[in-house]
């Protein structure tokens, strides 16, 4: 991998809502990465971002790629573009750091992997929620032996309708629930209950959009544990997970996206126990970022990272032709 400079100088393509709120607030305070530049296709919009983060606005992305003085770009682009834009960002020579899931099928995943392979370059999805320590607490608590064996874990992630003009709508931009909330649950059931799925049932229901609005999925792993998980955009909010074992459970409530100054709250139940354990508050997109910054400095391996991202997309793929949608 080339050498590079600290602080890591930082491009983004496109000025979404998640850069806004998360991400570039993220940067600010990590002292090794600095954010020089911003690009996007609305120059009032590009020219707020620069003034709150204090970069350059440039008004294309290829002028973005084409600096010398970016060696790392975020990107926050809808999904049906990350694909070309993550693909000229390697071209570039260029670090990746995408949102998820990077792409919308395993095809263009294993691409987009064989690039930065080739290139040594780090590619990066961006994961930032498995890197809350919460999760760990849960993964400590099942080992421990405090729930038996796993004989079921449940997750679901739902969020009340957007806005009709919401690029999660749009077919053309790679829209939809399973690609976006339903993120979530499904990564959380791979990582709590292991890569090797399968698929036993799926049912999307698709809204006058043209997008899947709601969906749930039945998988099973291995020891037949039962996996069921749900995700949608009409729901009342509710993003957590279950391992339910042979003497009792592990309740996770807010477990995807909760603000930095959160103090989650894991429960525990047994047959005459209740318990419930207030964890640290901890900022997952400062997690990301600092793993972002490791691997792009050589101080970290992603080859886990990407088989994850691989995986993932394969289960994506698995689960649209289960529903009915065909080949993606």
């Amino acid at each position: 991998m080339n050498h590079v400079p600290v602080p890591v100088r930082l491009g983004v393509l496109g000025c979404a809502d998640i850069a806004w709120r998360k991400l570039l607030p993220a940067a600010a305070a990590e002292p090794r990465l600095r954010t020089v530049a911003i690009a996007g296709r609305d120059p009032t919009r590009t020219d707020r971002f620069a003034a709150r983060f204090g970069c350059a606005a440039v008004n294309r992305y290829e002028a973005l790629l084409e600096r010398p003085d970016v060696e790392a770009v975020y990107l926050p682009l809808p999904i049906g573009l990350r694909h070309r834009w993550a693909g000229a960002a390697l071209a570039a020579g260029k670090h990746v750091l995408a949102e998820k899931p990077m792409v919308g099928t395993e095809k263009q995943t294993a691409d987009l992997v064989a690039q930065a392979a080739e290139r040594g370059l780090t590619l990066m999805e961006n994961t930032a929620f498995l890197l809350h320590g919460q999760h760990a607490a849960v993964r400590r608590a099942y080992a421990a032996g405090e729930i038996g064996e796993l004989r079921a874990f449940s997750s679901v992630f739902g969020i009340p309708p957007l806005h009709n003009g919401d690029i999660r709508y749009r077919p053309d931009l790679g829209g939809g629930a399973l690609l976006d909330v339903g993120f979530y649950p499904l990564r959380a059931a791979r990582h709590f209950v292991g890569p090797d799925l399968r698929v036993v049932g799926a049912d999307l229901r698709t809204g006058s959009s043209g997008v899947d609005v709601a969906g749930t999925v039945l998988l099973s792993g291995p020891n037949q544990v039962a996996v069921q998980v749900g995700f949608g955009f009409e729901h009342f909010y509710r993003s957590g997970y279950e391992l339910w074992g042979s003497t009792g459970e592990l309740r996770l409530e807010r477990a995807f996206t909760p603000p930095p100054e959160h103090r989650p709250v894991l429960g525990l139940r047994r047959h005459d126990h209740r318990e419930s354990r207030t964890l640290a508050a901890e900022d997952q997109f400062g997690a990301l970022l600092r793993t972002f910054v490791a691997a792009v400095c050589g101080e970290h391996d992603l080859s886990g990272h990407h088989a994850e991202m691989l995986g993932h997309a394969r289960l994506v793929d698995t689960i649209r032709r289960a529903a009915g949608l065909g080949e993606p």
